[in-house]
């Protein structure tokens, strides 16, 4: 009896307490995702807020953009990001509702009975089941709550992660135009060349085939490039959410330098499980459905218990006054379905769980050698590759002037050192793609799961407060 009181004392004192927060739980969001991006995004709960977004976003657009400040503009403007963020406060409502009582019930009845007598009954009716279990319902909404919290983080984070993935591939898209521009350009005058020497007779006519079959690869080789250009600049588009003048949006000329050394993490899988958000928020989703399994248990045999003081007064006669107890009498389910389900919903969560941590430590390890790779390749192409071929074309050049070449292998190798500078661009990219990916297996979630797209699943989360 006595355990009984507290608690209906404790669930009366969080009535008074549940309210919404200032913040919307937003500071949380925005301290995680600034831990592992840099930054922090914006909450646009306005139409002041959202203008002076815009406001910001023309400013960071009137210079050429960067890595940075395209994270910046994405958080700022990418509305899927947003729509995520305000699943902030359909958990928050979720939280303050689990922490009030729930409103009484009134009933009102009137009925004529012969000889002009009328007979009145009014009640009114409390929910007490859901008072008793107020504070684990609570607990069990702030466990979902805190879930919401790392999912709309770990949603900013994969906006970053996109936003940056698109500036590197489209800077490179950009870049490798240009140098395509140049092979098909060299590829022109050679065929040209070797038509004009076929008609004068000192050309045999297979080798300017091949000079015109080469002039053919180069335009199409173009062609493709230039598509896949305007794919990745739209692909930019999407991620930092662009439209109308702000498709003109100015890219840097060429892709940052590789860095001086590598990053090596250390610890990376421990890292992975303290600090990835999709793992925190499926330990908390784990924990919540294990609170929610225990209220199940506890309430398992009594599903409704309502308490509440009811009064009947007939034409004449004195006023009756009295109480009304409404009870669910277990008989034909003593709570067993409802108990598995919480009990296979818990082994659920415990199995996502464990999947998303192995998942977690495979993604580190392979994100790691592929950043690796990418970094060792690119270096190849910078230290190796690109020096030897500048090396070939200073002998080439020698031999051209000693007329120990003719002006067909020059061009030749011309396109041949384009082409390696086009393959350091490429392997660059990469890199900077690979840096990405391993920061946010490391930290942030999965790297292939989609950026800021669909409600995060802690907000279309029932109620633990349906108990």
């Amino acid at each position: 009896m006595i355990r009984l009181t507290v608690t209906a004392a404790a669930a009366v004192f969080l009535a008074g307490c549940a309210s919404f927060s200032t913040d919307g739980g937003f500071d949380r969001v925005s301290e995680l995702t600034k831990e592992r991006t840099g930054q922090a995004p914006a909450y646009q709960r306005s139409a002041e807020d959202t203008e002076n977004a815009r406001a910001r976003v023309d400013e960071l657009l009137k210079q050429p953009l960067t890595a940075e400040s395209a994270v910046e503009v994405a958080f700022l403007n990418n509305r899927g990001l947003q729509a995520n963020l305000h699943s902030l406060g359909i958990a928050e409502s979720e939280l303050v509702r689990a922490g009030r009582l729930a409103n009484p019930l009134f009933s009102f009845g009137r009925l004529r009975e012969g000889g002009g007598v009328v007979e009145i009954e009014r009640s009114v009716m409390f929910n007490v089941l859901g008072m008793l279990t107020m504070p684990v319902a609570r607990q069990v909404e702030q466990r979902r709550f805190e879930e919401t919290q790392f999912q709309a983080a770990g949603d900013a984070v994969g906006v970053a992660v996109e936003a940056r993935r698109a500036f590197y591939s489209a800077v490179a898209a950009q870049d490798l135009v240009k140098f395509l521009q140049q092979v098909k350009e060299a590829a022109d005058v050679s065929n040209e060349l070797a038509k004009r020497m076929v008609q004068a007779g000192n050309f045999n006519k297979l080798a300017q085939m091949r000079e015109q079959a080469f002039y053919a690869d180069a335009t199409s080789e173009l062609a493709r490039a230039q598509h896949q250009a305007v794919a990745e600049r739209e692909r930019l588009a999407r991620a930092l959410g662009l439209w109308g003048q702000q498709l003109n949006v100015m890219l840097p000329e060429r892709l940052p330098d590789l860095p001086k050394t590598l990053v090596e993490p250390k610890n990376a899988e421990q890292t992975a499980m303290e600090k990835r958000l999709d793992v925190l928020a499926a330990r908390r989703s784990a924990e919540s459905t294990a609170r929610s399994l225990g209220l199940t248990k506890t309430t398992r045999f009594i599903n409704v218990l309502e308490i509440g003081y009811q009064n009947k007064s007939v034409s004449g006669e004195p006023r009756a006054n009295g109480y009304e107890v409404e009870l669910e009498l277990p008989l034909f389910d003593f709570g067993s379905t409802r108990l598995a389900r919480a009990e296979a919903t818990y082994m659920q969560a415990v199995h996502r769980t464990a999947e998303v941590a192995v998942n977690a430590r495979s993604q580190v390890r392979e994100s790691y050698s592929a950043y690796r790779t990418a970094y060792d390749l690119a270096k190849h192409y910078r230290d190796e590759v690109i020096p030897l071929r500048k090396r070939i074309s200073e002998e080439n050049l020698l031999r051209y002037n000693g007329m120990l070449i003719g002006v067909f292998e020059l061009l030749a190798d011309s396109r041949e050192q384009v082409r390696s500078v086009s393959s350091y661009v490429q392997a660059l990219r990469d890199f900077w793609i690979a840096d990405t990916t391993l920061n946010t297996a490391l930290t942030g979630r999965s790297p292939g799961a989609a950026a800021a797209s669909g409600p995060s699943p802690g907000a279309a989360a029932p109620a633990a407060a349906a108990h």
